[in-house]
């Protein structure tokens, strides 16, 4: 079977743009470190980061209903062209508040990129579907590799500012994205609004299922981010190599996302609570890692078990949240749980770089375990309580 031209388009088009995250969250606090005025801001920019991909998720699900999805892509890459441009500014001007600002603006790009594997399904017939998904995942794999080696190329070029060559770079890599999205050609149009005759949102909230789900994925991704966030930095303040972070969060990456090629074959085998909890059992893993030591093996090991951890975890309550809406009422409750989501990712990520200037990285680990316990907690009081709650709909 040949690979369809637009889907392969969108998978090197995920390599590209996801770098562009990856190059934020390797750089991010080590940047608000060099830069911010009080020790505990390091980590405001990838905040910010997130918050601008919370603030714009349904803003592009808008321009690509209202306007198509090459509209939603072309907003995207300026954005990723404009947070390199201001972020190279703001380090060569040392500004803590255009990096920050900038920030933004990767935040918009970062929710743009989120839809590349939604437009995947629009390229192809229903059959092809799957593995059109795949493909583009495997895009997010390179993306994991393709940022941190950018990175790590281009962080010292210029001496008297390090990293504002490697956002130089992200900014012409995101023009590279966009020349590749250019030739993406859809076989289908996203529908139009439409009336929706679906049950009020406090009706479908009134699920114990949906909230547990919700709970689960918060958890998942809020843990996930406030420990990567801050592992950059922390190995940096033990004396550890900028190029063994860079390393660090490539291996976290690609655990994020590999796992997708089967994770879909395991939920539909053994039931979306049954992974979530193995990702959250990876997860507690991955704090007790960072806990038993500081050396860098410490640290990759706990960036390598975050990142299935989430994937399994994340990916696992969202097929949850799946069974838990009728198909007209999905994009309401998909976005709400996206929300909320990177809702409390802004949290997690601001509140670790506090906690690790005041207390340290054994503190930042050991506050992953509790959100942990009681997520786990609740899904299995969840299974206990209803038969087969993943199959429910």
């Amino acid at each position: 079977m040949t690979i369809n031209a637009s889907v392969a388009r969108l998978a090197l088009a995920q390599a590209l743009s996801g770098a562009n995250s990856t190059v934020v969250y390797a750089t991010g606090a080590i940047i608000g470190n060099m830069l911010s005025p009080r020790p505990e801001l390091a980590t405001l920019p990838i905040s910010l980061f997130v918050v601008g991909m919370a603030l714009s998720t349904l803003p592009v699900g808008m321009l690509a209903r209202r306007f198509g999805r090459p509209a939603a892509f072309l907003a995207g890459n300026v954005c990723g062209v404009l947070v390199g441009l201001l972020a190279a500014l703001a380090l060569v001007n040392r500004s803590f508040a255009l990096f920050c600002f900038a920030m933004l603006f990767g935040g918009a790009y970062a929710a743009v990129v989120l839809t590349f594997r939604f437009a995947a399904a629009e390229c192809v017939g229903p059959e092809e579907r799957p593995r059109a998904l795949s493909l583009v995942l495997a895009g997010g794999v390179a993306a994991g590799v393709v940022g941190p080696q950018l990175v790590s190329a281009t962080m010292n070029l210029w001496p008297p500012h390090a990293y504002a060559v490697t956002y130089l770079a992200s900014a012409a890599v995101a023009v590279l994205a966009a020349l590749v999205l250019r030739g993406v050609r859809f076989q289908v149009r996203t529908a139009g609004p439409r009336t929706d005759s679906g049950r009020p949102v406090r009706e479908i909230l009134r699920q114990p299922q949906l909230l547990v789900a919700m709970l689960c994925g918060v958890v998942s991704y809020m843990m996930m981010n406030f420990m990567m966030t801050s592992a950059p930095l922390a190995m940096e303040l033990c004396g550890i190599p900028r190029l063994y972070s860079n390393y660090g969060i490539e291996m976290h990456v690609i655990a994020m996302y590999a796992p997708s090629f089967f994770t879909g074959r395991l939920i539909a085998r053994f039931g979306a609570p049954a992974i979530v909890l193995a990702g959250l059992a990876l997860t507690g893993m991955a704090a007790l890692a960072g806990l038993s030591g500081m050396t860098v093996h410490h640290f990759w090991i706990a960036l390598v078990l975050l990142g299935v951890g989430w994937n399994f975890g994340f990916l696992g309550a969202s097929a949850m949240v799946l069974t838990c809406h009728r198909p007209e009422e999905g994009p309401r409750v998909q976005s709400l749980n996206d929300f909320v989501v990177f809702g409390a990712m802004v949290v997690g990520s601001f509140v670790s770089g506090s906690l690790l200037a005041a207390f340290g990285w054994a503190m930042v680990s050991s506050l992953i375990l509790p959100p942990v316990v009681v997520a786990a907690a609740a899904l299995l009081w969840l299974q206990r309580t209803s038969v087969e709650p993943s199959r429910q709909v």
